[in-house]
């Protein structure tokens, strides 16, 4: 069974790498669709598709990923969009109520994920973590994100964003 995993990776934090880790024990192949693969530079979408395949490959190693773009609220166009940029699948897994909607009108199911730590790991919640130069983000994503992040100067990207974003005053 080749099961592709949809998420926007914003940014790719341990929940995703747990995930992926079920996922290799259930599934002979899995893909992973790296969704809003045309936003970045804004608080909830940060960082380049470039730059989230990077942090990926640095946490579990080379792996099959698909950059998928919006369509902008379009949900119609979404899942044609999915199969000219994704390799084949079987299955898809995600626990985003959006994409299973979008995927439901063209009657493909979408199966959910276990959820861990949800409480913690979080995309939005680690990203204001950073706004708020809460150094224990560090703690919620495998190293090799740390390093990408370094790298890319994505501490100081998230809290120019939320700075011009106004989004701690919110």
């Amino acid at each position: 069974m080749r099961a592709l995993f949809i998420g926007r990776f914003q940014p790719f934090h341990n929940g995703h790498a747990n995930v992926l880790r079920w996922l290799f024990n259930n599934a002979d192949k899995v893909i992973i669709g790296i969704g809003s693969a045309n936003a970045s530079l804004t608080f909830r979408n940060p960082f380049t598709v470039g730059e989230r395949i990077d942090m990926i490959e640095a946490a579990i190693g080379s792996v099959t990923t698909c950059s998928i773009p919006d369509t902008g609220g379009q949900s119609l166009l979404w899942y044609p969009l999915v199969r000219q940029y994704c390799p084949s699948f079987d299955e898809v897994y995600s626990n985003d109520e959006y994409t299973r909607l979008s995927m439901e009108q063209w009657g493909i199911s979408v199966k959910p994920t276990p959820l861990f730590e949800r409480d913690k790991l979080s995309g939005s919640r680690i990203r204001y973590m950073i706004a708020r130069n809460d150094s224990t983000w560090a703690e919620l994503v495998p190293s090799g994100v740390v390093r990408v992040m370094d790298r890319i100067h994505g501490v100081e990207r998230l809290m120019r964003l939320a700075r011009i974003e106004n989004i701690l005053n919110q």
